[in-house]
């Protein structure tokens, strides 16, 4: 019989610096000594979706999940590594307060995700892979959405203690099937993992973190950064739901390309599952999630739709990279350091 070794049976190993951020955190961490000071007009004049910013707060907000091999858990409570993420934060958060377009309210917002453009859309990357992409640009995907799937549903779970009512139940229930409603075999996080071994990759946690560019780190980094603060449910909220309510069309392509480019029955089943998964969910999120948390905090609606616009631009960044890429025969991964 065959033992199934999980993703994240152990913490992967730090990654390789990006600039003077980064460098300062990974160092402190690899020495076990605080952060070396890093001067204001670094972090006041970093490019806030650049690499060396998101790698930055990466591997300080991993500090809170999986950590990394040969760190101190003691690590994640460091008084000064959070001083420094707090700093980097307010640049990220002041730069998505600039530029996501302004909204006219949270459930406005949502149902502008409803409408999808008639036939192909030269800007989806799922419309791409389903209709001509190829076997390495699919594996090129899963790769960078390993940081996340591989963690599937954790960000969004730390809103949990920070709801009540229906928008606690109705939170805790699409959670629920996100952590296998019980199975572990079932688990989203299992099901990419078994997506990525059809595709030859490595399935380890973290194992692909120095070859994703800095708009696929801000992607990830959105959600932990909502989630990690409590000012920010209601955008943690907007995120959450626009995961749900974008996922059933786009994981229907993304499943077509998977069969179209004979990936293997797992790649296939695990955008199967979101498919049949996120059309249910996507009504209870709208309803009792996002409905549940306005009727009883009505003044966290421009948050939520802030967190539905904020979670579009860095997706709309990621897909431009990726097809701007894969348009010029290029890889859109970042070469082994």
């Amino acid at each position: 019989m065959t033992t199934y070794v999980e993703s994240r049976h152990s913490s992967p190993p730090l990654p390789q610096a990006r600039g003077e951020l980064s460098g300062s955190v990974i160092r402190a961490l690899r020495s076990a000594a605080a952060p070396q000071s890093v001067p204001r007009h670094v972090i006041d004049d970093a490019d806030p979706y650049g690499d060396d910013l998101q790698l930055a707060l990466y591997v300080l907000y991993e500090l809170h999940y999986q950590g990394f091999a040969a760190v101190s858990d003691d690590r994640e409570w460091d008084p000064e590594l959070l001083g420094l993420r707090g700093d980097l934060e307010r640049r990220f958060l002041d730069a998505l307060r600039a530029d996501v377009p302004a909204s006219t309210g949270a459930l406005d917002a949502l149902n502008g995700l409803l409408i999808e453009p008639a036939g192909h859309d030269p800007a989806s990357v799922s419309h791409h892979l389903q209709r001509e992409g190829e076997l390495w640009q699919l594996r090129e995907y899963a790769t960078l959405r390993s940081l996340y799937h591989l963690k599937e549903a954790d960000p969004h779970a730390w809103v949990i203690p920070r709801l009540h009512g229906r928008a606690k139940a109705g939170m805790v229930a699409v959670e629920f099937d996100e952590f296998g409603a019980g199975r572990p075999e079932e688990i989203h996080a299992r099901l990419f993992a078994d997506l990525m071994a059809d595709l030859g990759l490595d399935i380890s946690y973290g194992h692909y973190l120095d070859a994703a560019p800095a708009c696929a780190l801000a992607t990830v980094n959105l959600m932990s950064l909502f989630g990690l603060h409590r000012a920010l449910r209601g955008a943690l909220v907007g995120h959450f739901a626009t995961v749900e309510v974008t996922s059933p069309p786009g994981s229907k392509r993304m499943a077509a390309a998977m069969r179209r480019l004979g990936a293997g029955p797992a790649a296939a089943r695990f955008y199967d599952e979101h498919v049949e998964a996120d059309a249910v969910h996507e009504q209870v999120v709208r309803h009792e999630v996002v409905g549940g948390l306005l009727a009883s905090e009505p003044d966290l609606d421009p948050d939520v739709a802030f967190g539905v616009a904020a979670t579009g631009l860095l997706e709309d960044r990621l897909g431009a990279h990726l097809l701007e890429s894969w348009r010029t025969g290029a890889s859109a991964l970042r070469p082994a350091p």
